[in-house]
């Protein structure tokens, strides 16, 4: 005697795919939906002073190293202090009303709240310095932010990512000198050049995890 009626033996097949299936689509999903080219490439919060890199670093042409300096010395970029501001807002535009954030963290000491956009997860380390002093620009990471008007997070830098760089590092190393020169290009061929900088500087990146997970 059948409880059930006969075509239920035709669902079975799609009952079978969907056991097998249905937790490896969650799987890919989830994958997907924690891979860093969806959540952090192109991520661009609201600060709460409208800076524009593409007037300063941009139409101004002020280097990097003024505002992140420690870049060449430490591991971090670090956040510019009000002070770096006002050694050119005391007297340039002082009456601005995109600056009264910064006015009144220089009044009252208080740092300016900015939202960091390239945030690296706490089991990874990454030494600003290490990568500057061997030639790796400033825009092979963040990109050409002397074009951002709002700062974005341009390139994936995920593990993956890093690892092609330890890998072909030819593809991103520059004389020292041009690190911060975002609108740098090469006059000959970069995988030769960069070939050329790395016996000229000795440079084998390690692919060991203990270099980036301390």
């Amino acid at each position: 005697m059948f409880v059930f009626p006969r075509w239920i033996n035709l669902l079975r097949p799609g009952l079978a795919l969907a056991l097998v299936g249905g937790p490896l689509y969650a799987v890919s999903l989830a994958y997907y939906a924690l891979w860093p080219a969806t959540t952090t490439v192109g991520y661009q919060p609201d600060q709460p002073v409208p800076y524009s890199h593409e007037l300063h670093a941009g139409e101004l042409g002020i280097d990097c190293r003024y505002c992140h300096n420690t870049i060449e010395r430490t591991s971090a970029a670090g956040v510019p202090p009000t002070d770096t501001c006002m050694n050119c807002h005391e007297m340039i535009r002082n009456d601005s009303e995109k600056l009264i954030t910064v006015l009144e963290s220089h009044a009252t000491g208080m740092p300016v709240a900015w939202t960091r956009i390239h945030d690296l997860p706490d089991f990874v380390y990454f030494d600003h310095s290490a990568h500057v002093s061997r030639g790796v620009g400033c825009v092979s990471c963040h990109g050409r932010v002397d074009k951002m008007e709002v700062v974005s997070h341009e390139e994936l830098l995920s593990m993956g990512w890093c690892l092609r760089c330890h890998r072909h590092p030819e593809e991103h190393l520059r004389p020292v000198e041009h690190v911060t020169q975002l609108d740098w290009e090469p006059t000959v061929d970069q995988i030769e050049l960069g070939k050329q900088l790395m016996e000229a500087r000795g440079i084998q990146p390690s692919e060991d995890c203990s270099t980036c997970h301390r």
